[in-house]
């Protein structure tokens, strides 16, 4: 299931054969503040998943949490039909495994959207360097509290935005994620499919087309097949609806933009 084909990575040391972080590494990639405690011996394992690879599946027994070091994955809830229901697109920085902690099961299941790498943390070896490192401990219930607030945050964008809204602010979302890992927040590929999106932000696979085709048109992207170029981020931000389709093509691009953009009322996500 696993790949030993070498990835390159930022952080990480070669320990045996694999690559191993050390805990000020793993702090860095959460963006956490560093622990005073030496950490140079504590160290934590990645694995490499290739494309398509489920990381673990719903029901699978908890025993570890994941932080993305590199690629992308996607979360997502399966009913008894085996239609899936996106959660999220967790990417480097992200945190994976929080809701298997309560049963002690895993409530989703994680697959690969590209190769990725990922860092393990044993939850056994967390909750007892924690008895002895109430700072550790304090920070690892930070970081999942920051995933309670994403959910929330989602859940507050599907129920008070438009469909097109919706769509503008994952965008603007997965532009500031792009820039925070370091890549231009004006052009990326979308690793997820039009349907996966379609399914996190609660819309048809249709509606997403549409909508990415009608950004294009009034010059707020440029879409070429995965490739998503952002031209107009600020009104990507303020967008609530866009006008009627007669109405845009009687537009010119200037006028159309500013037609589709109002003030925003409410906030965007803070990360997927």
């Amino acid at each position: 299931m696993l790949s030993t084909q070498p990835v390159s990575h930022e952080a990480g040391r070669q320990r045996q054969g694999r690559l191993w972080s050390n805990l000020k590494e793993v702090c860095e990639l959460l963006h956490l503040p560093p622990v005073s405690l030496n950490t140079e011996e504590l160290l934590f394992q990645h694995v490499q998943f290739k494309t398509g690879q489920r990381i673990h599946t719903i029901g699978q027994p908890f025993d570890m949490l994941y932080v993305v070091n590199s690629g992308f994955v996607k979360t997502v809830l399966i009913d008894e039909f085996g239609n899936e229901q996106v959660l999220a697109f967790p990417m480097k920085g992200d945190l994976m495994g929080v809701d298997g902690i309560h049963s002690k099961t895993y409530a989703s299941e994680a697959v690969a959207l590209s190769d990725c790498d990922l860092i393990l943390l044993p939850f056994k070896k967390l909750t007892t360097l924690g008895r002895t490192h109430v700072e550790l401990e304090n920070m690892m219930y930070g970081v999942m509290s920051r995933e309670l607030v994403r959910e929330q945050a989602m859940i507050g964008m599907l129920g008070a935005l438009s469909a097109e809204a919706r769509v503008a602010r994952f965008l603007v979302t997965l532009s500031d994620k792009f820039s925070q890992m370091g890549y231009s927040s004006k052009l990326f590929n979308l690793r997820m499919t039009r349907h996966e999106i379609g399914s996190y932000l609660g819309l048809t696979l249709e509606t997403v087309s549409r909508t990415l085709s009608a950004f294009n048109e009034i010059g707020l992207i440029s879409v070429d097949q995965r490739t998503i170029g952002i031209k107009d981020v600020d009104a990507l931000k303020s967008l609530r609806r866009l006008p009627p389709s007669r109405t845009r093509s009687k537009l010119p691009s200037r006028a159309k933009a500013a037609a589709a953009a109002s003030e925003a009322t409410v906030p965007l996500l803070a990360t997927l």
